[in-house]
C-alpha cells in the first residue's frame, strides 16, 4: 500500500526530465535555423601520402631547346593527266570501289608519321610545280645559343629542305650542317635572327647507372612537344645497327617521331639521344635505345667544324676471341680482337700486324672485343699514331701504328686473288680426328675441304666444303704432314685446342678446333 505514492513520483520525475530534454533539444535546433548554419558534418578522406620526387623542374628547364624538326624533299612528278597510274595504282584490278579505297587511304604511314591520326594525305599532283613534300617528322634539340641542333641522321637523310618548331609554336628554317650514318647523326643549323636559343650540355655518360631516372622529350607521331619518364635498363647494347653500337636502353616510352630527341638525366643533362625502339607491335613496349653522349659529343664537335667525321682506319679484318680460341693460343681470357686477315695497303700491315695476331690494347687501353677496338680505332683522327699491343707466339707484342683514314665503304680488308679455288683435282686425305676430309690446293698454297663429318667438331663450327686451311697456330699448313705435326706440338704444348685459319670467299676467319677429337 505503501509502495503506490513512490511510483507515481517516481514516474513523474522521469517524465519531467524528458520534457526538459525536449527542451533543450528544440532550444538548440531553433538556434541552428536562428543563426541560419547547418550541422557540422564530417571531414572527405584525405590520406597524406609521402611526396614522390617530381620530372616538373628538369622539363621546364629542358623543353625550350627540345624542338621538333621537319623534312621536306623534291620529288620528280610523274603523269599528271588525272589518271590513277601517277598515283602506282596501274597494277590494280579494275574495280572502281577497290581503286577509290586505296585513294581514299593514300598517305598513310609516310615515314615518321603515324597514319592512324589520320595526318593529310599528299598527292603528287599538289607539288607538280617541283615543290618540295613532307617525307619525315622527328626531333631535335639545341646545343648552342647560335641555333646548331642535334637530331638522328635517319631523320633529315632523304631531305633537301628542313624546318624546326620550336616549344613555342615558332617554325624556323634549317640548314643541313652534317651528316654521320655510322653512328646515325645529323647536325642541322637555325638562324636566330641575333636571338639567342636556350641550349643544353652532354652529360659524362660514364657515370649513368643502370636503374637511374631519366626523361625522354620529343615529337612521337607529330603530336608535338610530349614528355615521357623512365630508368636506364641497360649500357653496352649491340643491336647490329652498325660498326659502333653501344646504346644505352631505357624503357620511358618512345616512338615513331621520337627520333633524334634528348633523354636526360635529372640535371637537365643529355645522356643519350633516342635512334631505335624494340617494337614487335608497331608501337612502344618499353625498349628503347639512345646514342651515348659520349659518342654524340664527339661526332657532333666534328660535324659542326668540317661537316664530315674523319675515323682512323687500322686497315684489318677482325673477329672474337672465343673461349676455344683463347685456349688454343694460350691467353688467359677471351677478351680482345683476332686479326683474321690484314689489308696489304692497309697502315695494320704496314706496321707488322699479322694474321693471328690478337690485339688486347690500344694505347694502354684493354679491347674487349672486336665492337670495342672499332670504336677506339675510330675515335683517333687519321694520322694519329698509336700503340697496338698484340698477343703473338705465347706472348704480348706492341707495334707502334700510324692510322689511316676510313674509307667510305665499311669494308676495312681485302684479300689478293691467290687464295681463289677451282674444282681439285688432287687426291684427298682424311683427317680422321679432325672429321676433315682435305686435299692440296692447286696453287700449292693450303688444303681444300672437300668433305666434313657432320658430327665432327669441325662440322659444329661451321667448317665447309670448299673451305681452304692455310695456317694452324700461325704455321703454314700445304699438306697433311703440316697438320698432324701442327696438332702434336700443341698437344704436347699441354694446349686443348689449335687454332686453324680458314679462307672462305676472299675472307679470312679462324676457327678453333680439338686436339685429338673428332
Amino acid at each position: 500500500m505503501n509502495n503506490a505514492p513512490n511510483s507515481f513520483s517516481s514516474t513523474r520525475k522521469r517524465l519531467m526530465a524528458a520534457a526538459a530534454s525536449l527542451a533543450v533539444i528544440g532550444a538548440v535546433g531553433a538556434g541552428a535555423l536562428a543563426t541560419g548554419t547547418a550541422p557540422v558534418l564530417a571531414d572527405a578522406v584525405r590520406v597524406e601520402a609521402p611526396q614522390m620526387p617530381s620530372f616538373a623542374d628538369v622539363v621546364e628547364h629542358v623543353s625550350p631547346a627540345v624542338v621538333s624538326v621537319k623534312v621536306k624533299a623534291k620529288f620528280q612528278p610523274t603523269a599528271d593527266d588525272g589518271s590513277d597510274d601517277q598515283n602506282g595504282f596501274d597494277n590494280l584490278p579494275d574495280n572502281p570501289q577497290l581503286r577509290q579505297f586505296f585513294k581514299q587511304f593514300r598517305g598513310f604511314g609516310d615515314q615518321g608519321q603515324g597514319g592512324q591520326f589520320g595526318q593529310r594525305h599528299f598527292n603528287h599532283r599538289d607539288h607538280g610545280n617541283g615543290q618540295p613534300r613532307p617525307v619525315a617528322q622527328g626531333s631535335g634539340f639545341f646545343i648552342s645559343e647560335d641555333g646548331y641542333l642535334v637530331t638522328n641522321n635517319h631523320v633529315v637523310s632523304e631531305g633537301s629542305d628542313f624546318s624546326v618548331v620550336t616549344n613555342d609554336g615558332k617554325e624556323l628554317d634549317a640548314k643541313l650542317i652534317g651528316t654521320d650514318p655510322r653512328t646515325d647523326l645529323a647536325v642541322l643549323k637555325v638562324d636566330g635572327g641575333g636571338n639567342k636559343f636556350t641550349y643544353v650540355d652532354f652529360a659524362d655518360d660514364s657515370k649513368v647507372r643502370i636503374g637511374d631516372w631519366v626523361v625522354a622529350v620529343g615529337n612521337p607521331f607529330g603530336l608535338g612537344g610530349t614528355v615521357t619518364a623512365g630508368i636506364v635498363s641497360a649500357r653496352g647494347r649491340d643491336i647490329g645497327a652498325g660498326p659502333y653500337d653501344d646504346f644505352i636502353q631505357i624503357d620511358a616510352s618512345v616512338n615513331r617521331g621520337n627520333s633524334g630527341g634528348p633523354t636526360f638525366n635529372l640535371n637537365g643533362q643529355v645522356i643519350g639521344i633516342n635512334t631505335a625502339i624494340f617494337s614487335p607491335s608497331g608501337g612502344s613496349v618499353g625498349i628503347a635505345f639512345d646514342i651515348p653522349a659520349s659518342t654524340a659529343k664527339q661526332v657532333v664537335e666534328d660535324l659542326m667544324k668540317s661537316g664530315s667525321v674523319q675515323r682512323g682506319w687500322l686497315g684489318v679484318e677482325i673477329q672474337p676471341v672465343t673461349s676455344d680460341i683463347a685456349e688454343s693460343l694460350g691467353l688467359k681470357s677471351d677478351k680482345g680482337a683476332l686479326v683474321s686477315s690484314a689489308q696489304d695497303s692497309g697502315p695494320g700491315k704496314k706496321a707488322g700486324i699479322t694474321a693471328g695476331d690478337v690485339i688486347t690494347q690500344v694505347d694502354g687501353k684493354d679491347v674487349a672485343s672486336p665492337k670495342e677496338l672499332a670504336r677506339l680505332i675510330g675515335g683517333y683522327s687519321p694520322g694519329k699514331s698509336v700503340d697496338v699491343t698484340v698477343w703473338r707466339n705465347g706472348k704480348d707484342e706492341t707495334v707502334k701504328v700510324d692510322l689511316g683514314t676510313l674509307p667510305a665503304s665499311d669494308k676495312q680488308a681485302s684479300n689478293d686473288d691467290n687464295n681463289k679455288q677451282s674444282a681439285p683435282a688432287a687426291k684427298a686425305d682424311t683427317l680422321a680426328d679432325l672429321g676433315l676430309t682435305v686435299t692440296k690446293a692447286e696453287n700449292g698454297k693450303g688444303l681444300v675441304v672437300t668433305d666434313v663429318d657432320p658430327d665432327s667438331d669441325a662440322a659444329d663450327r661451321g667448317i665447309q666444303p670448299g673451305d681452304v686451311i692455310t695456317s694452324i697456330n700461325s704455321n703454314d699448313v700445304n699438306t697433311t704432314d703440316d697438320v698432324s705435326k701442327a696438332m702434336t706440338e700443341a698437344a704436347k704444348a699441354g694446349r686443348k685446342a689449335v687454332l686453324m685459319q680458314i679462307t672462305r670467299d676472299d675472307s679470312n676467319r679462324f676457327v678453333a678446333l680439338p686436339v685429338g677429337k673428332g
